[in-house]
């Protein structure tokens, strides 16, 4: 149980750290709000990898992006709507949802699952 909690815990830091990475390395900021986010994240597309093990990696991702997407727009609605902490703003993108999320984005986030998934999908066979 200790153990499992601690795999966890890691994964859920190595999210943050990704997450907030990918922030500074694109935008040369983050927010830590988005280690939070990409704690999440990792987490989730790591219950993705091991409950849809028999899924195409293709199929996952997908499933990966709306699962980040999903996770942008529930923190933009709350740290950007209701909290006007001006985190991030996607509203002179096309096809955005109230300055939160777009579908350029959420493509991204499915090229990036394709080596995240993969990667957990050999770590969940070890």
């Amino acid at each position: 149980m200790i153990a499992k909690l601690m795999d966890k815990g890691i994964l859920f830091a190595i999210g943050a750290l990704g997450y907030g990475g990918i922030e500074i390395l694109f935008r040369g900021h983050t927010h830590w709000t988005m280690l939070i986010a990409g704690g999440l994240c990792l987490l989730g597309l790591q219950a993705i990898s091991s409950r849809l093990e028999n899924v195409p990696l293709v199929v996952q991702a997908l499933g990966g992006a709306l699962l980040i997407t999903a996770v942008e727009l529930t923190f933009g609605l709350v740290c950007n709507r209701a909290l006007h902490w001006d985190v991030w703003d996607y509203s002179g993108m096309w096809g955005n949802l109230w300055g939160q999320i777009c579908p350029l984005y959420s493509f991204l986030w499915f090229l990036l699952c394709l080596p995240l998934l993969f990667i957990l999908r050999r770590a969940g066979r070890a």
